[in-house]
């Protein structure tokens, strides 16, 4: 596929990308199309189901996916750390990275979020998602507003802010003796 210019490598990192928006589209054209790519197929349309879930304010929806792939996709041995809580969170936003750039412990404000989505389109809704075991979501969003992570879609001192969207703090709160996943959204 990198021969044919499907897939471009970069050898400094050893990674592979798709080299351009218009592959990336085809390529999640088929994801979201192809039932014969099976599991692959199932996580890309529950990724954009959490996505899209998220954006709407769905907890329900949420938490519904969290639980199942919290479930399905975590070693027992490690399942209630929050380090697997992160890779779970990681997997469920899949579909995020088509229209975010999604990073994770990024410095904001005063101190470090667990996951900041910046959108491509500087119109479109932000999130910054923090996540806590044995916390509730309310916690998670406290933190967020004390902590002034939404100052990461502010610019810097003197600079004219190019970001124009809301911005969603989300809370994803994990109880280890009840394995209950629980979930709030605020407006910041």
């Amino acid at each position: 596929m990198v021969v044919y210019g499907l897939l471009t490598y970069d050898q400094a990192s050893g990674r592979v990308s798709i080299p351009n928006r218009e592959l990336m589209m085809k390529f999640n054209d088929l994801l979201m199309s192809a039932e014969s790519l099976g599991y692959v197929h199932r996580l890309a349309r529950e990724s954009s189901r959490m996505l899209k879930g998220t954006l709407a304010g769905d907890t329900e929806t949420m938490i519904e996916i969290l639980e199942y792939a919290h479930n399905t996709e975590s070693p027992i041995f490690s399942y209630n750390s929050e380090i697997e809580l992160s890779a779970v969170v990681n997997l469920v936003y899949l579909a995020a990275r088509d229209k975010y750039q999604v990073e994770r412990e990024d410095k904001a404000g005063k101190g470090y979020v667990d996951f900041i989505f910046y959108p491509e389109n500087k119109t479109a809704d932000a999130i910054i998602l923090e996540l806590k075991v044995d916390h509730t979501p309310d916690e998670a969003i406290r933190q967020i507003k004390d902590k002034d992570y939404a100052l990461r879609f502010k610019g810097k001192l003197g600079e004219i802010p190019n970001y124009t969207g809301r911005i969603l703090a989300v809370g994803i709160g994990y109880d280890k003796v009840t394995k209950i996943h629980s979930c709030k959204i605020e407006l910041l």
